[in-house]
């Protein structure tokens, strides 16, 4: 029996370095692509983070909000001396010649069929992971990673810390002298951009991109110091600073470990605060390789140009025959300043707790460490209860918590409180090749996650909607879709006043303020976003508690512009909005002609919430608000009229028709979004239930079973037979990672819930047995490639489980 820590069965696990043999890879080749070495992000939402792949690889650097950074740092590393033998817990040695007196790790090595030697095994079940190591060293060793982050809390959830607790047990009859060493690489400078207000340029698929450079490498000034109290011993790493007013990646990094281990007294700590990191690096390792000890070095002079610098702190324990010790160390990071376009500057959520002048990363650490087991019963509180239920299978448990590494790795940006904001602001990126905030469409189902677990924050992020809704920007740009086809753009203002943005922006201008960032479509003509807005409002009153009449109040006028607009689109006066024949909805490569099922419906679904919103707040403000009921009739009226409108228009018989014009016999996975958004609100029926039945079979049938037979989940769109319309088109054909668990939460929520599972199932192991494992994408394809990685609507698997509580 070991003394291993009681890793949950429903964990994603690889053996430790095992490569992939065939990872997808990415459609187009503007799209970032990283490769399959992701592992579980760490770090507080909006305050950076940092992931750790399964071959143990510091190789993720989302410290500089909204800006991706994934390359190893071989500094960045634990190390473990056990009798005579000592190892960097890495799988990948430096491919710079660095470090070379170091030995690394041992990969494992298992075939298909599972035969081999495994040096360990990684597990990961946001937000905690696991190293489990197995047949190197005689100690049976485990390190678990986690950072602060539980439902409902709004403090600790945004600490920029990381916990990795190492857990030691002697299986042998005989003492063993183990050592622990964490070094860590000074990179105070580095994650800022050094192009201010970069050109933003139209990249081959049309979308906006601009440069981002950051100042990787630059370490001139920086030096590293060691802090102790009776408690606690550290290196805090720093910056010699020649600026009264804190910049954008300046601050301070610290690692961190504990001095009191009153179950073992023979506890050593040893420190060297000066590692060459592009040296050999036998400045530590001969010593520690030889005994598991370190010189005890200081030396506190700031680094030149042409020198980068590491710290190591490492812990050497014997263990007597049956014994365990927890061995704590912490990462810890103080950056309080997010900067967007030049001098736009915001201070992190954390900042409301540890102050702003980026010097607290040591108090950041400490805290860590008196509380990181409180911290850990809390995650475990919020877990469990979704863990111990029977009738959720494993696989569902573990995406269901790993989806939300988005939360984390997102380019999460959340702010300090303020009045008008007490939680502060809050946004995470569409995804990290569509580099803009909270797309209004995608969060439709990709919000589900955040209003179940963070409410206040989910309705800070409709509450900017709603502030931007009034406000216009008469900018004109091109459109890239049209140099996508080879076509001459239209000008295209950039907001029109009353139109519901499709983005809050891009962390390269003034995020929150200046909206739709996006110049792939002209948002402004789209028919679902101001649907997708009123929705979304009176579903985060509802499932809050439905007693938020402030929030509700916040929003009401942005509700009627927003309305108001989008009834502009109804050209020929029925009262229901018509698609223009250009891509004008989330599918935004897919032509709607006329009345549309996708747009139409959500349209009918959000009158109906409008109606509702309408008699609440008359009901709380009193029966002469007038124009309150005003609108309330004239949403009825039309309500009314384009109701029968959608069936005459869009019911085959068997399913609602792609759009009212085009003549199309596909297939549309997600044709009654409007549908089961009604019946989630507890609304009326959009549609008649048997004909939502109907349509729902079909599009299983034929979007799931009958494409590819149902390998890859549901494609967007086919023929009633499984096969394409147009082989040559783009977004009818992928599997859309979101859209497929939209979907699926609309077969739970009518009653047809095996079916719904064996769809989930079929998408989360196309995410999972492919090397997409936390950098989940939009899109998949029938050939095994994906588009759109660390894509926010995929979340919408928390929507799922809501109609399963």
């Amino acid at each position: 029996m070991t003394n291993r820590p009681q890793i949950p069965p429903c964990t994603w696990k690889r053996p430790i370095g095992l490569g992939w043999n065939q990872p997808y890879t990415v459609r187009y080749p503007s799209n970032i692509d990283d490769g399959p070495w992701h592992g579980m992000p760490l770090g507080g939402f909006g305050a950076g983070c940092i992931g750790r792949s399964s071959r143990g690889d510091f190789n993720l650097w989302h410290i500089d909000g909204g800006e991706h950074t994934f390359k190893t740092v071989p500094a960045c590393q634990f190390s473990i001396f056990e009798s005579g033998q000592a190892y960097a817990l890495s799988t990948q040695p430096p491919e710079d010649d660095t470090l070379q007196s170091w030995q690394w790790y041992p990969p494992s090595s298992v075939d298909q069929e599972g035969l081999g030697v495994r040096s360990g095994t990684y597990h990961a079940l946001y937000p905690r992971s696991w190293f489990v190591y197995e047949n190197v060293f005689k100690t049976q060793l485990t390190c678990e990673q986690f950072s602060p982050i539980w439902a409902d809390n709004y403090q600790e959830t945004s600490y920029p810390v990381a916990v990795l607790l190492w857990k030691a047990h002697n299986p042998t009859n005989a003492p063993i002298t183990i050592s622990i060493m964490l070094t860590w690489e000074n990179m105070v400078g580095w994650f800022t951009n050094t192009l201010k207000s970069p050109e933003v340029r139209v990249r081959d698929d049309g979308s906006p991109v601009y440069e981002y450079q950051p100042a990787w490498g630059k370490s001139q000034g920086n030096y590293n110091c060691l802090a102790e109290d009776d408690q606690y011993f550290g290196c805090v790493f720093g910056a010699v600073s020649h600026s009264k007013t804190l910049a954008e990646g300046e601050g301070t990094w610290c690692i961190a470990t504990t001095k009191n281990h009153p179950k073992n007294k023979q506890v050593e700590i040893f420190y060297h605060s000066r590692l060459n990191c592009l040296g050999n690096g036998a400045d530590i390792w001969q010593s520690f390789s030889e005994n598991g000890s370190l010189p005890n070095y200081i030396d506190e002079t700031p680094a030149d140009e042409n020198t980068r610098l590491g710290a190591a702190i490492a812990v050497r324990l014997t263990l007597q025959p049956g014994e365990t010790l927890e061995v704590p160390f912490v990462l810890s990071w103080d950056f309080p300043v997010t900067e967007f376009a030049a001098g736009v500057n915001y201070y992190r959520r954390y900042t409301d707790f540890f102050g702003c002048n980026g010097e607290n990363a040591w108090q950041i650490a400490t805290t860590a460490l008196k509380s990181y087991h409180n911290w850990r019963s809390h995650i475990q509180n919020w877990q469990n209860p979704i863990l111990e239920r029977p009738d959720l299978p494993n696989w569902f448990k573990m995406a269901l918590f790993n989806e939300l590494y988005d939360l984390t790795s997102g380019g999460t940006l959340w702010n300090a409180a303020s009045d008008i904001d007490p939680v502060g602001q809050f946004a995470v990126l569409e995804c990290l090749d569509y580099r803009w905030y909270e797309s209004l469409d995608v969060r439709l189902y990709g919000s589900f996650g955040l209003l179940m677990l963070f409410p206040e924050l989910e309705k800070s992020v409709i509450r900017a909607f709603a502030r931007a809704i009034p406000q216009s920007d008469d900018t004109t740009r091109i459109i890239g879709y049209y140099l996508t086809i080879k076509s001459q753009s239209p000008l295209a203002v950039r907001k029109v006043a009353g139109a519901t943005p499709h983005d809050l922006g891009a962390p390269n201008e003034h995020v929150w303020e200046k909206t739709n960032y996006t110049s792939y479509q002209d948002c402004n003509l789209w028919k679902d976003l101001g649907c997708d807005f009123v929705l979304q409002v009176y579903r985060d009153f509802l499932l809050t508690g439905a007693n938020d009449l402030d929030f509700l109040a916040d929003c009401w006028d942005a509700i009627v512009q927003t309305l108001n607009y989008v009834k502009t689109f109804d050209l020929d006066g029925d009262s229901i909005p018509e698609n223009s024949g250009a891509p004008d909805q989330t599918f935004d490569d897919w032509r709607l002609n006329g009345v549309s099922a996708y747009c139409g419906g959500l349209w009918l679904a959000a009158l109906e919430a409008a109606i509702a919103i309408c008699c609440i707040l008359t009901n709380h403000r009193g029966t002469e608000n007038t124009e309150v009921e005003l609108q309330r009739s004239i949403y009825q009226g039309w309500l009314n009229q384009s109701k029968l409108i959608y069936q005459e228009k869009l019911w085959n018989g068997k399913y609602y028709r792609l759009d009212s014009e085009s003549g199309s016999d596909v297939v549309m996975a997600d044709q009654l979004c409007g549908q089961f958004y009604a019946r989630l609100l507890s609304l009326p029926d959009i549609v008649p239930s048997d004909r939502a039945v109907s349509a729902l079979k079909t599009v299983y049938d034929s979007c799931f079973l009958k494409f590819q037979n149902g390998k890859f989940g549901a494609a967007n769109g086919v023929l009633p037979n499984g096969l394409p319309e147009n082989p040559n088109s783009t977004h009818p054909l992928e599997v859309w990672t979101g859209i497929n668990f939209g979907l699926a939460a609309f077969l739970v929520q009518m009653d047809m819930k095996s079916e719904a599972m064996r769809l989930t199932e079929t998408v989360v192991r196309q995410i999972y047995d492919n090397g997409l494992q936390f950098r989940t994408p939009e899109a998949i394809t029938a050939n095994a490639t994906f588009r759109a990685s660390t894509y926010l609507r995929a979340m919408a698997i928390w929507g799922i489980y809501l109609l399963m509580c």
